[in-house]
C-alpha cells in the first residue's frame, strides 16, 4: 500500500496498514506531520488537553515508523496511474508499485502573497484561529478576509483578543447574513471596509500592518499583535484529478462513507476529501477507515464487500 502525505491521516492510514500486516510506504513532499506542525498550539486532541502542533506531529510519526511504515520524506509525487490492478506512483526519485492507494495530500492555506507574510509566519501571522487564538488573548488582532471562515474566525478571536479589526476588500461581507450580524453586535469588533493589507512588518513579531483603503486611496498603519489570514484554502489535489480520480466543484475529492473515491483500490482521507469537518482528528479517523478499507481491498477477508 501506498499513503501519499504524511499528514494526520496518512500517519494513522501508516498505522493501521502496518498492523494489518501490510507493507506500507508513505511519500511526503516536504517534513511528516503536514500542516499539523505549523500550529503553535494544538488544543484538545484526545489524550493531550494542549500540545504543540510539531510535538503532536513527531509523536505521529514516530509511531508510525515503530510499527515498520517506510516514510520517503521530501519525496514528491509527479505522477501516477491508478486505474489498473497494480496502482504506479512515480516521485522525483523513484516510481513504485502498490495493490491500494491512500491519498492524503491536504489543503494548502491561500495566502495573501505580500510582503511579510512568509517571514512573519508562526511569530503572528496565522492562517488557523482555532489552532492559534489563545495565543492572543487581550492583544490586538487583525483577520483578513470576508467569507464564512474570516467571519467565524473574528467571532471566536473576539472572545479573546480586546480589540478585532476585519479587513475587507469589498463594501460588503460574502459571509451568511447570521454570522454577519453575530460579528457586528461584538463591540470589540470593527470592520474596515474596502481594505487591502499590502504589508506585514515587526522586529521578531508581527507588530503591524500597512493597510491600503482601495475607494479613497488612503494608506495607513495599523498596529497588531497578530494576523489571522482567512482568504480561503485549496485542496492539494490536482494530480488525483489528473489521475482521473473525481473531485468536487471546490476540487475536494469525492469520498464514500468508506472513504472509497471513484477508482477501485484507491482511497482518500483528510483534508483533501470532501468531509465537511477539518480537524486532526476527524483526519485521523479518516485515515483509520480508509487503511482498513484498503486491507479488505488487498486481502479480501470473509467479511469484506467491495
Amino acid at each position: 500500500m501506498v499513503i501519499i502525505g504524511a499528514g494526520p491521516a496518512g500517519l494513522a492510514a501508516g498505522i493501521y496498514g502496518a498492523r494489518s500486516e501490510l507493507k506500507t510506504l508513505i511519500l511526503e513532499e516536504k517534513m511528516a506531520g503536514g500542516t499539523t506542525a505549523d500550529a503553535p498550539l494544538i488544543e484538545n486532541y484526545p489524550g493531550f488537553q494542549s500540545i504543540s502542533g510539531q510535538e503532536l506531529a513527531q509523536k505521529m510519526a514516530t509511531h508510525c515508523r515503530s510499527v515498520g511504515v517506510e516514510i520517503h520524506e521530501l519525496e514528491r509525487v509527479v505522477s501516477s496511474d491508478l486505474k489498473g490492478e497494480r496502482k504506479r506512483v512515480k516521485t522525483d526519485k523513484a516510481t513504485y508499485e502498490a495493490q491500494a492507494v491512500i491519498i492524503a495530500t491536504g489543503t494548502h492555506y491561500l495566502e495573501l502573497g505580500i510582503p511579510g507574510e512568509k517571514e512573519f509566519r508562526g511569530r503572528g501571522a496565522s492562517y488557523c484561529g482555532v489552532c492559534d487564538g489563545p495565543l492572543f488573548k487581550n492583544k490586538r488582532v487583525l483577520v483578513v478576509g470576508g467569507g464564512n471562515s474570516a467571519v467565524t474566525t473574528a467571532l471566536y478571536i473576539a472572545e479573546l483578543a480586546s480589540e478585532v479589526k476585519l479587513a475587507h476588500r469589498r463594501k460588503t461581507l460574502r459571509a451568511e447574513e447570521t454570522l454577519v450580524d453575530a460579528l457586528k453586535s461584538k463591540s470589540n469588533v470593527e470592520i474596515l471596509w474596502n481594505t487591502e493589507v499590502k504589508e506585514i512588518e515587526g522586529t521578531n513579531v508581527v507588530g503591524k500592518a500597512l493597510l491600503f483603503d482601495n475607494e479613497t486611496g488612503e494608506t495607513k498603519e495599523l498596529g497588531v499583535d497578530g494576523i489571522f489570514i482567512q482568504v480561503g484554502e485549496a485542496p492539494n489535489s490536482q494530480l488525483a484529478k489528473k489521475a482521473g480520480v473525481n473531485v468536487n466543484g471546490e476540487g475536494y475529492i469525492i469520498v464514500e462513507v468508506r472513504q472509497r473515491t471513484n477508482i477501485a483500490g484507491v482511497y482518500a482521507a483528510g483534508d483533501v476529501t470532501n468531509h465537511p469537518v477539518k480537524q486532526v482528528g476527524t483526519a485521523v479517523g479518516q485515515g483509520i477507515t480508509a487503511a482498513l478499507e484498503a486491507y479488505g481491498y488487498i486481502r479480501q477477508p470473509y467479511y469484506y464487500r467491495g
